[in-house]
């Protein structure tokens, strides 16, 4: 049994478990509906679910326990996608073919060729990961600022900044402020699932939280909004598999 004893700190946002040797980040959620501590694995990535009121000392333990339940289900980290030459790599849904181009300087390029849509890459091949997701992010901002707009003109509000990050648990989040962070890899998936991710952000700014209420201004700004929420559900765990330069499986 867990104790609901009032806490002089909420619990973190996300907290970090060692499975094999790597550190697996894992969300972290307060429920007004949970009863017991729930561990759960969605397409964002790992999730673990507390009632409100309950002791993160009890929270570490119960996600200790079951660390051997995650760590079967999990992708190995084999399966981490890197942005690097030879790689097919999905742009808005379609899969491109990396190829070095062989030069020092000049820009990332898509192409269509006869075998098929291509990202061409310049530079040093220690160099062109990082060109890849440089290049990609900037997509991403273009597509996510032009949606976000789009939707927050369709409900009357105001988005004051966007910005990229690289969240393994999360596709996107919002401050009352009007500030808006997404995840780059949204610019992997087809665009109307970033087109969904855009709708539900920029939804938070008139309703913080996941209420019938907040589900209708979704839907009333994006009314086919069921058709990207089950994109994710069945998809986003493969976006998550893409690593930016730097980062550990």
């Amino acid at each position: 049994m867990f104790s609901f004893l009032r806490q002089r700190t909420p619990p973190p946002r996300t907290t970090q478990l060692m499975l094999d040797g790597q550190a697996v980040e894992i969300a972290v959620k307060v429920s007004s509906r949970a009863r017991s501590f729930r561990l759960s694995l969605p397409a964002t990535g790992p999730l673990l679910t507390l009632p409100e009121g309950a002791r993160w000392a009890d929270a570490e333990a119960f996600l200790h326990r079951h660390r051997h339940w995650l760590a079967a289900r999990l992708p190995r980290a084999t399966q981490a996608q890197r942005l690097v030459a030879g790689a097919a790599v999905p742009l808005r849904g379609v899969m491109h073919r990396v190829i070095a181009t062989g030069r020092l300087r000049g820009r990332v390029e898509a192409s269509a060729t006869a075998e098929g849509p291509v990202l061409l890459v310049p530079g040093e091949p220690e160099h062109q990961p990082r060109r890849l997701y440089d290049w990609l992010k900037v997509q991403a901002l273009a597509d996510l600022e032009a949606q976000s707009d789009l939707h927050a003109g369709r409900l009357g509000v105001g988005v004051k900044q966007v910005r990229l990050r690289s969240q393994s648990s999360r596709w996107g989040s919002c401050s009352s402020s009007g500030n808006i962070n997404y995840n780059w890899r949204l610019i992997l998936a087809p665009p109307h699932v970033l087109d969904y991710v855009a709708a539900h952000e920029v939804a938070h700014l008139l309703e913080m939280n996941h209420s019938p209420a907040f589900w209708a201004t979704v839907r009333r700004t994006l009314p086919d909004m069921e058709r990207g929420k089950a994109w994710l559900k069945a998809h986003g765990r493969e976006l998550m598999a893409w690593q930016a330069p730097g980062e550990a499986p």
